[in-house]
């Protein structure tokens, strides 16, 4: 007589079928599908898969304008408490990137005054002070001798565009990033911008214009 098979571990394999079905399905549903589920229902689990989608690229975002993990850090997640807290007053007739992407500009440029603001606050203009700042900046001098000529030459043009970026300042500034940092079109900018694609388009370049202008102030060596 053949021997039943055990109930559990069948109903064990149904339940993990199931898990993989949903998360398959979900990866299927748009970013507007899994709003509209948490925003109608309150689905915990739609918005989580929202926090997880844009995880990486969100971060990366935040972390290259900002130039601080920490900071990059508290500005993902303020942003998504914004939209946890915006979701059933969002228009769901409106795509989610460009929203989310100018919550997140938002809360960076926040945080960023609020920085500049603390470093101000603390600055003690000591001679002291001074030397220190001085050979802090001459130690974190690359050593040419001790790296390959190419990957160095690459690291400064890096270090160099976001620095000049930074120098552009607002409003050019955060166009900037998302349209050649992020890949947003114009409109997709403009929506997360609050602003007219001709404003967009304005301010591109204009800040265009900025990053000439400090590269040719930037002395070659």
């Amino acid at each position: 007589m053949a021997k039943s098979p055990p109930t559990a571990e069948i109903s064990s394999s149904k339940s993990a079928a199931l898990e993989n079905l949903d998360e398959t399905l979900s990866t299927r549903k748009s970013d507007e599908d899994l709003l509209r589920e948490f925003a109608i229902s309150g689905n915990r689990s739609s918005f989580e898969k929202l926090v997880r989608r844009y995880r990486h690229e969100l971060y990366n975002y935040l972390r290259r304008y900002l130039a601080d993990d920490d900071l990059a850090e508290d500005a993902f997640q303020l942003t998504f408490v914004r939209i946890f807290q915006k979701a059933d007053q969002f228009d769901l007739s409106r795509r989610f990137r460009p929203w989310l992407y100018g919550v997140a500009t938002h809360q960076a440029i926040d945080l960023q005054r609020r920085a500049t603001r603390r470093s101000f606050q603390s600055l003690d203009w000591c001679s002291d002070q001074d030397e220190t700042r001085g050979t802090s900046q001459a130690a974190a001098i690359p050593d040419h001798r001790q790296a390959d000529d190419d990957a160095l030459v690459a690291a400064e043009f890096r270090d160099s565009m976001r620095q000049a970026v930074t120098q552009v300042g607002e409003p050019g500034r955060s166009a900037l990033e998302l349209i050649y940092l992020q890949g947003l079109s114009y409109r997709d900018a403009a929506e997360a911008l609050a602003v007219p694609v001709g404003t967009v388009k304005s301010r591109v370049h204009a800040a265009i214009r900025k990053l000439a202008a400090i590269w040719q102030r930037t002395p070659v060596e």
